[in-house]
């Protein structure tokens, strides 16, 4: 009989998506070994069988899962060990959410940063006395805090809890000296925070809560398309699919309005990241 065609390095590339340097790397480490190397050119060649795992590679690197975790998780899956593989991309979900955690942070402080201007002194330190102006800087500083918190990729049990009690911290103090708005986006920092931890509840009630603040005192703009963003992403949470689509297609029309591109290319970002969700742009 005669032996089946191997493919060629290039052709397995052009299949698979894999740069021809990625697969002579991942041979090197061995990830992905050739089933042939002509001993005198040292071209490589690959069986027709490898085709599905070199595009499962490509796959897992594409969403920048480390080779090690890449290596776990098809050892995983050749063993029939299902748990062991999703646990490998859940624990990096939750890293990416970190990561994502972070930008997003900086970009809100980048806004606040733009609102104020360059007047205000960038290293003011939160005042121990409690004045109006000492207490604004407070909520800052604790908003600041819980995204930090919230852009650990490594959180502990503790740090979980102080992560929570900061965003509430925050809200309670944009209460007493902040606009609705602030009062609208310290809601929303807490309903992010239980999307993180994945606790449902919390999380669709503090965004149900930034909706109120902004119907009743008349924001619109991005505050509005973030409120329909966190309701969305509770849903999601939840696991009520149609609901969260039906929040996504909101937050979609409310992104129409916003008056900022910048704005408008944060909510659309944030909105990219809500999981298990159709694109509609």
């Amino acid at each position: 009989m005669e032996a089946p065609a191997l493919l060629s390095i290039g052709k397995l590339s052009r299949l698979s998506g894999l740069t021809a340097k990625a697969l002579r790397h991942y041979d090197r480490v061995g990830l992905l070994s050739p089933a042939r190397v002509d001993a005198g050119t040292g071209f490589r060649f690959y069986a027709a069988d490898q085709v599905l795992l070199a595009r499962r590679i490509a796959r897992l690197r594409s969403v920048d899962l480390p080779l090690d975790e890449v290596r776990t998780y098809l050892a995983a899956v050749e063993s029939g060990a299902v748990e062991a593989a999703l646990l490998v991309l859940q624990d990096h979900r939750s890293r990416l959410e970190s990561r994502r955690a972070r930008l997003t942070g900086d970009l809100h402080e980048l806004s606040h940063l733009i609102t104020e201007g360059v007047d205000r002194p960038m290293t003011e330190s939160v005042v121990e006395s409690l004045s109006r102006d000492g207490e604004r800087r407070l909520a800052a500083a604790l908003f600041n805090a819980t995204w930090d918190l919230m852009e650990k990729e490594d959180r502990t049990p503790a740090e979980n809890d102080r992560m929570i009690h900061s965003a509430h911290a925050s809200r309670y103090h944009w209460e007493q000296v902040g606009t609705a708005a602030n009062l609208a986006r310290g809601e929303w920092q807490c309903s992010r925070v239980y999307a993180v931890l994945r606790r449902a509840e919390p999380c669709l009630h503090h965004a149900q809560r930034v909706l109120d603040i902004c119907r009743e005192n008349g924001i619109g703009d991005w505050d509005l398309g973030f409120a329909y963003e966190a309701l969305a992403r509770g849903s999601a949470v939840a696991g009520d699919a149609e609901a969260a689509r039906m929040w996504t297609e909101r937050a979609l029309a409310a992104a129409e309005d916003i008056a900022e591109e910048q704005e408008r290319a944060m909510l659309m970002a944030d909105l990219e990241t809500i999981p298990d969700q159709p694109r509609f742009w």
